[in-house]
């Protein structure tokens, strides 16, 4: 398959645009710059110029933001809140709302979205985070729902800890790479299957909490986030304190 790959750095994209040719000879790849904490009507116009004339034959929205660490809600900024949201939410309705005519047309086509397993439990101290990745979950079953009799399916993969910059987390025996993790999250996409775990240490995890009552997940999760928080918070002071004697 050819591939487009849009991000917000350039050096990025070219870099993985030579990956992919070095290693598949006769694959087409493109790339467009767009950064999607930004992702106005000057943004998106953008994207679906570069687009129209191509067939587009399997969407995979994998954007996002969380917080810097957990917080309560009230102790984010106003940048963050709306930054959250038009990364979480907007790419993903827009980014499907440019590609869907072309494959109902073609009466084939797949978009896979991938959500978190953040989106099932109830998630204090990243309520925001929680709330988009549950939008996006609810998002792809409606849409599988009115689109899988007309050729077009959509998937939503609901990942745990995987070792990526955004998760900020080392590869471990429950955390795996985004290599591993991107090979089975493959062999998932064509199942009928709307919500998927791809990693299987990451479904035997979610099976355990849906069988712990909510009020044990949530406060244990509780618990957890405030011990991130404490150290969050004291890492904000030192790099505060650092900043003022510099400045002194």
């Amino acid at each position: 398959m050819s591939v487009v790959l849009i991000s917000r750095t350039e050096s990025k994209l070219q870099d993985v645009k030579k990956e992919i040719t070095d290693k598949y000879s006769g694959v087409e790849v493109s790339y467009i710059v767009c950064d999607y904490s930004k992702f106005d009507k000057s943004a998106q116009d953008k994207v679906a110029k570069a687009l129209a004339d191509l067939e587009i034959g399997v969407l995979v929205n994998n954007v996002g933001v969380s917080y810097r660490y957990p917080q309560f809600f009230d102790e984010l900024t106003d940048e963050e809140v709306q930054n959250l949201m038009t990364m979480n939410i907007d790419s993903v309705v827009w980014m499907t709302r440019m590609v869907l005519p072309g494959m109902l047309a073609r009466k084939k086509g797949t978009i896979v979205n991938v959500s978190s397993a953040s989106a099932m439990y109830t998630l204090p101290l990243l309520a925001e985070y929680s709330g988009a990745k549950s939008f996006v979950e609810r998002f792809s079953r409606a849409l599988n729902a009115e689109y899988k009799a007309k050729g077009v399916t959509c998937q939503c993969q609901v990942p745990f800890y995987v070792a990526t910059k955004l998760a900020k987390m080392r590869k471990s025996m429950m955390v795996p790479s985004p290599n591993q993790f991107v090979a089975l999250a493959m062999k998932w996409i064509g199942h009928s299957d709307c919500v998927v775990s791809p990693f299987l240490l990451h479904a035997i995890q979610g099976y355990v909490l849906d069988c712990l009552p909510d009020f044990v997940v949530a406060s244990q999760i509780m618990s957890m986030h405030l011990g991130i928080r404490k150290r969050g918070k004291k890492k904000d002071e030192q790099l505060a304190a650092e900043a003022a004697a510099k400045k002194e």
